[in-house]
């Protein structure tokens, strides 16, 4: 079938009325749009209150994960060296982000919420030895905090556990 003698001619009018329409500006490094509520972005380790670590070392989430990126050692609490509130701790937790497809399987494996995936998204490095995040890099806060753009201005809306929290 041969295309139609105006079918270049509607292309040129959807493009055409684009250029009447007030631009959105984007300060990007100095504010982020916010993402929707269940965006899947930088993966990160919870603790306790108490201080305990919430992952016990099942490693549900590394047989969840379809990319196989996730490697869990597991370890015994000892009375003296008490890491987590199960009888088992992970002594190496290692995520190689270069490898995870943030399908979000970890996420939901997880029975103690030990793990989840954060609104981060600014996770590239200049090395890949670099994306292989460790336990001390998934219970740290993330580094780059950067503030929100005017939520006024685009129709994202503030994720239930941030604003009920």
């Amino acid at each position: 079938m041969s295309p139609q003698p105006f079918d270049s001619v509607k292309g040129f009018g959807v493009t055409f009325k684009q250029i009447f329409k007030k631009p959105i500006t984007q300060q990007y490094p100095e504010y982020k749009r916010p993402v929707y509520p269940r965006f899947r972005g930088r993966h990160r380790l919870h603790v306790h209150e108490n201080g305990l670590e919430k992952c016990v070392g099942c490693s549900l989430c590394a047989a969840a994960c379809p990319a196989d990126c996730i490697r869990v050692v597991a370890e015994e609490n000892t009375p003296d060296n008490r890491v987590s509130a199960g009888e088992r701790y992970a002594r190496i937790y290692e995520i190689n982000m270069s490898r995870c497809i943030f399908c979000g399987y970890c996420e939901l494996a997880c029975p103690f919420d030990a793990i989840t995936l954060g609104n981060e998204y600014e996770i590239s490095e200049y090395s890949r030895d670099d994306l292989i995040y460790t336990k001390d890099m998934l219970l740290a806060e993330p580094i780059k905090q950067v503030p929100v753009a005017d939520r006024d201005l685009y129709d994202t809306p503030i994720p239930f556990y941030k604003d009920n929290s």
